[in-house]
Formats: C-alpha cells, structure tokens, sequence
C-alpha cells in the first residue's frame, strides 16, 4: 500500500523487521519445548534464545538486505532467514554450533502460516479499535441529531420523514455487527501449526505445537496438512470486504448529502484548504470519495482469498504470492479507512434548518400516507382513498415552482371524497410530521439503551 494511505501502526506490523522477529519467535520458542521434551540439548534452546534474540532485537535494514541476498542463492526465505540467524556479526557472537538446532523437525509453512496468524491477529486488534472509533463517533452524532428532521429517500426519491439520528444510529448498528464479525474472523484465522511435513507430526512432537501456540496466543490447528487450511484465511477477507462495504455506504450517504441540491451535511472544510485548483468555490466530497475508492480496493482483495481456498494435495505455495500482497494492503487500507471515516463523521458540518427545507419543498406530499391511513380509517376504501390522494399529489407534483401552485393540503381539500371525510383541521392533524417521530426514541433505545 502507498505511504498515504498508510498509518505507521499497521505497517509496523507488516515490515520485514516485525516479520522476521516474529519468525524468531516461532523458533525459539519451538527449540525451548523442544529442550524441555529431549530433542535438542538444553543449552541449545538457551544459545538460540540469547544469541539469536539478541541479534533479532536489533535487526536493521542492512540486516534485511543481507537476508534479501541470501535468498536471491537459496531461493527459499525461511533458509536465508536461518542462514543470517546463525552467522556470527559484530556484537553478535550468534549461537556458535547450537545453531544447527534451530528449525528441527520443522517445515517453513510452520513458520510462515504461524507468523502469518499472528500478524492478521494483531491486524485485526488494530482494526477492532477503529470499528469501535467509528461507532463512538456515530453514537455522538446520532444522540445529537436523534429529533433533527430530515427526509428519508427511496429511490433517491422523497419518501417519509425521518430523524438525521435514525440515519446515523443504522450505520451505527450495521458496524457493531461488523464488530462481532471482526471478532469471529479474528479467531478465525488465530491458528498455528507446528506439524512438520504434510502436517503429520511425524519429526516434531505435538507438543511443540501447543506450546507455540499457547505462547503467542492462538489455537492449534486440528488438521493442518502442513498448510493452515486457506477457508480460514478468505472468511477472513471476505470479513474485510463486508466492512468496506459499510465504509462506503455511509460515504456514498455523505456525498449525496452534501450535493450541491442537497446541501443538508458536509465533509468539515478546513481553513486553507482548497477544493479546486480552477474554480475557488468548490467545496467537495474529497474524504468520502477517498473512501469509496479504499473500499473497492479492500472488497477486490476478497476474491484472490477465496481462490486461494483451492490447493494441491498437502500443499503448494499458489497461495504465498497472494497473500504477500493482500495481507498487509487489505489491512493496511482498511485501517486508513475506518480511521478516516472516524474522523470524518466526528466533524461532520450538519445543515438542520436546510433538511426542514428539503422535507417541504415538495408541498407537503411526504405526508401522503398518514393521509392515505386517515381516509381509510375515515370510512373509505383503500383503493379509493390511494387513487383521491394520489390525484393530490400529482396535482401538487406538477405544479411544483409555478405561480398557481398549491400546496398538498389544499389539492386534498378539493377532492371531493377527502373533502367528504375530512376538514382542515383533521388534514392538519392527520399531516402533523411528529406523528412520524414517534417511536424514535423506542427505536434508540433498542440501540443505545436507555437515555
């Protein structure tokens, strides 16, 4: 992922540094049961912690090239990774000849699926707390805007009126969902296999492996074929991908929202900042479209995971390429997004007085179905009261703008099966918008809980 959509928090995780002192850690801890149950001398697992931790811990970039070296002889990056461990360099007298105890019964999926675990789990903990930042921002706008009319759409369409804070308190769910399925697909993937060849245990006790795994804080795979099976890894993505999908949703709401014809919220416009290198008027959607375009990218990363579900017999390595790449940009950009959108929605600008204009600048006819509901309760037939209300609407709707232009109300007056059934002041308590707010509060405490 390129550097501006990156926060240093989640490259951290992905960088060769981290991923090679996560590989250390696989091994050493693997040598010290290894110590505990006989295979390899006591000493050896003690060499191994020391001299390899030491040198780990200060691994550079020019360690990194020299590994990159090795492994442009070896064509293996686990081997090249255990050839530079074991060199001795300056400071770092190394593990001298325990270090041919290192990797003992062990394969490189076992190293490279375990890191590969811990790394996607510590991805997803990152990605928890920007869910969970997301929502708190939600929640505050939502509280804050419970009772700010607004009209809801279908269609693009008016339809009924409805609250800014039931708008936003919908996002907010549709996240804590996707919080719980951060959750499931964090365990998911926090598996580790220290099984050997085709995953049979057959030159490394399974001791070993439940020992890795209780260290770094994950479940053992049951049957790991010497590969963690990749159904695990492409819930995991798909997982991302539905997130994308709630990011984008609430910023294709803000963009529509902030539409020159709309006008009733905005993306926070900063001082200085500028919206158009031509026309210095422009104030536009630049975050929420940002975040759409992240969006797609995350979603796009679903498909190669899904593909990668499909191995040859025990394992081959199809998978490695896809996942060096997906690993750290799904997770990368997803993070930038969540983060972005948290900070977006925090400093949303709200426009209250322009939705009560928008509410009403069709005359009146949002309010048809309250009408439609008290003509049928007034006696009428269903499909007489839609055909004397849709008459009114249309009557209303076409007039839209123009000097003889009535408003809904008095185009219902002048049916003469409404104005059979009702007078002004019933229309006018039938049409009353907080009859349609009624039940907001019922629906956040649902949400939120109690106020």
């Amino acid at each position: 992922m390129v550097p501006r959509y990156t926060r240093p928090e989640m490259a951290a995780m992905w960088s060769p540094e981290e991923r090679y002192r996560i590989w250390f850690e696989i091994e050493a801890l693997a040598a010290e049961k290894m110590a505990e149950l006989g295979t390899i001398p006591a000493e050896a697992a003690r060499a191994i912690r020391e001299g390899g931790g030491r040198k780990v811990a200060a691994i550079s970039a020019a360690d990194v090239a020299r590994i990159d070296e090795i492994e442009r002889v070896t064509r293996h990056d686990v081997i090249a990774f255990l050839t530079w461990l074991g060199e001795p360099a300056a400071g770092h007298p190394g593990m001298g000849e325990h270090a041919r105890y290192m990797h003992q019964g062990m394969t490189s999926s076992d190293v490279l699926d375990t890191c590969l675990a811990v790394q996607m789990t510590r991805a997803a903990d990152l990605l928890l707390a920007d869910c969970e930042a997301v929502m708190a921002a939600l929640k505050r706008r939502a509280i804050e805007h419970r009772h700010t009319p607004t009209i809801g759409r279908s269609h693009g369409i008016h339809a009924e009126p409805t609250t800014f804070g039931l708008k936003l308190a919908g996002h907010y769910v549709e996240f804590a969902r996707n919080l719980e399925r951060l959750k499931a697909a964090r365990a998911e993937v926090a598996t580790c296999a220290i099984s050997g060849p085709v995953g049979t245990f057959a030159s490394v006790d399974p001791a070993v492996e439940a020992h890795v795994a209780a260290k770094l804080g994950l479940a053992v795979e049951p049957v790991s074929t010497q590969v963690i099976p990749r159904d695990r890894h492409a819930a995991f993505f798909c997982t991302l991908a539905v997130v994308a999908g709630a990011v984008e949703r609430l910023a294709t709401e803000v963009r529509h929202l902030q539409r020159s014809e709309v006008r009733e919220a905005e993306e926070f416009f900063h001082a200085g900042q500028k919206g158009s290198s031509a026309m210095p008027h422009k104030r536009n959607p630049v975050l929420s479209e940002n975040l759409t375009g992240l969006a797609r990218l995350v979603r796009g990363y679903a498909m190669p995971a899904l593909e990668n579900v499909t191995l040859w017999h025990e394992r081959d390595i199809s998978h490695s390429s896809v996942e060096r790449v997906i690993g750290p940009d799904a997770t990368i950009a997803l993070d930038f997004a969540l983060m972005r959108l948290a900070g977006m929605m925090e400093k949303l600008t709200v426009y209250p007085e322009r939705m009560e204009e928008n509410l009403e600048s069709l005359g009146g006819v949002v309010h048809s179905q309250k009408v439609l509901l008290a003509l049928t309760q007034a006696g009428l037939s269903r499909e007489g009261a839609y055909a004397a209300v849709q008459q009114a609407a249309m009557a209303t709707w076409l007039k839209l703008g123009k000097a003889d232009a009535r408003r809904f109300a008095e185009n219902l007056l002048a049916v003469p099966e409404v104005a059979a059934c009702m007078d002004a002041a019933a229309l006018k308590a039938a049409m009353d918008p907080q009859r349609d707010f009624r039940h907001v509060d019922t629906v956040f405490a649902r949400v939120f809980g109690s106020p």
